[in-house]
């Protein structure tokens, strides 16, 4: 005889209503409560999966196409020194190509002058005047260094931890991990993304079940800010037959997703799940949560409702600032709001993308000028809500730029050997810097922090296990980190 439990009878019997309404009746206080420490479930505050958090949530400020770390955050009077010069390097990009090393390059200064900021003296050049006055506040990672020397293979090796395999990104990761803070938004928001370059899967699931994949907010493309297809799902002040049709359409959902219950089959429905099941529960979860957008959040997202003085803070009274000003200011009001993991996106949707300058290396100042008084706007702004002790604000790019000019040219090629990010808030260093490139910025050679370095670190910081936190797909474990990867303990405090 089979034994159904409670849960199941619901689910089984008149068409599922049962279960509708017994979900209902419990609520996240009640029907969750029993699986609160499992991955997909919602954990609060600092609280963590695997140990206390450091932060809720991240803030990553994604600088698509390679910022040069030799003209940002990382001087060296050496190339000055040695400005026109043809030296021998070790080129990522020629080794990748013909396997040979040690080709003559012609050493290539700086356009910017580096200054000293704050009470700790770290160096910024004149790219990011408004950033440097946070270096107080900042985490310098000097020693990154990453896999891949094209932006399609590294920028997926950034967000996914692999080269060309489908894997779950970070956000997804996150989510799976620790759940939403608040049911009526998406608990991972990816603000303009790229369609190239990785495209959706920067932001997507893989493997995952699919409500953990990010929820893309406009497009890199445009400066509109909208999340595509919301506008169709009917509020809760719509007309009564528009309501209507959308309970139709999703008491149609659940009955197809009871016919695809493993349990008609006799089997246990915690051991088996369908694809075509998993796909539907997505589904059905993106329209619930579309109607709670439209009724409990529509002011999230409005922000007319700010201040001239905000708006100011942020540079979306000019127009060279205006764009990345209200992605950033959205940052915080979805950060305010519970959102997990929020990517804010600088790029576009080229082959070379952005900050990607193989020539005419003094385009470098029109995007610094596009993104350096947002951020230093959105660090301000978090700060003084007392929000950045709790957030982790991340700044940095798939890979850096060589010292030398790219083919005797007026650019720099990629540098996936050694570049700088930098961590601001809950949990890490502040002024502090760590790790060193050689002295030419080419190499990380000092505390060499690898990118699956990088993500082990901000997992910890919210609390997750790297090691820890698996999926099980096609009879192996997967993790975000692969078998690699170490928690920086050295920058945390």
């Amino acid at each position: 005889m089979t034994m159904f439990t409670r849960r199941q009878l619901l689910e089984s019997s008149a068409c599922g209503f049962g279960a509708l309404a017994a979900y209902g009746l419990l609520g996240p206080s009640g029907a969750r409560a029993q699986e609160i420490s499992k991955p997909g479930n919602r954990i609060e505050g600092l609280s963590g999966l695997h140990h206390r958090a450091k932060v809720k949530r991240v803030i990553f400020l994604f600088m698509q196409g390679g910022v040069s770390q030799v003209d940002s955050f990382d001087p060296k009077p050496i190339l000055e020194k040695h400005d026109g010069q043809m030296i021998a390097f070790d080129d990522a990009r020629e080794f990748a190509n013909t396997r040979k090393l040690g080709s003559n390059q012609r050493v290539m200064k700086s356009p910017w002058a580096f200054k000293q900021y704050g009470q700790c003296g770290r160096s910024v050049s004149d790219l990011f005047p408004n950033i440097a006055q946070h270096v107080d506040r900042m985490q310098f990672i000097h020693s990154m260094h990453t896999e891949g020397v094209a932006h399609g293979p590294s920028t997926l090796f950034l967000h996914c931890g692999s080269l060309n395999t489908v894997r779950p990104s970070i956000g997804a990761w996150t989510l799976y991990a620790l759940g939403s803070e608040n049911e009526n938004l998406p608990g991972f928001i990816s603000i303009a993304p790229s369609i190239g370059n990785g495209g959706f899967r920067n932001h997507g699931s893989a493997f995952l079940p699919a409500r953990f994949q990010g929820t893309p907010l406009g497009r890199a493309s445009q400066s509109d800010l909208t999340i595509d297809n919301i506008a169709g799902i009917p509020s809760v002040n719509a007309p009564s037959d528009l309501r209507w049709q959308m309970q139709k359409q999703l008491q149609q959902m659940q009955l197809e997703r009871l016919q695809l219950n493993p349990l008609a089959q006799g089997s246990d429905r915690n051991d088996l799940v369908l694809p075509a099941a998993d796909e539907l529960e997505s589904l059905i979860a993106s329209y619930e949560l579309a109607a709670r957008m439209q009724s409990a959040s529509p002011d999230v997202f409005d922000l007319s409702k700010e201040t001239a003085e905000t708006k100011k803070l942020y540079g979306i009274d000019r127009k060279e600032t205006e764009t990345y000003g209200k992605r950033c200011l959205l940052a915080r009001r979805l950060c305010e709001a519970g959102v997990r993991f929020i990517q804010v996106n600088y790029g576009d949707d080229s082959a070379n993308p952005a900050w990607d300058q193989h020539s005419n290396l003094p385009k470098h100042l029109d995007h610094a000028t596009a993104v350096d008084q947002p951020v230093a706007g959105l660090l301000s702004d978090l700060h003084r809500r007392g929000l950045l002790e709790d957030t982790l604000v991340w700044f940095g790019s798939e890979f850096g730029r060589q010292p030398y000019a790219e083919k005797n040219g007026t650019g720099r090629d990629h540098n996936p050997g050694g570049f700088t990010v930098w961590l601001a808030g809950g949990g890490v260093g502040a002024g502090q810097a760590y790790g060193q490139t050689d002295e030419f910025g080419q190499l990380a050679i000092q505390n060499k922090v690898h990118m699956h370095d990088l993500h082990a670190t901000i997992l910890h910081l919210m609390g997750i296990d790297h090691e820890r936190l698996v999926h099980r797909f096609g009879g192996r474990d997967f993790r975000l980190t692969d078998v690699y990867g170490k928690v920086v303990r050295e920058i945390l405090t």
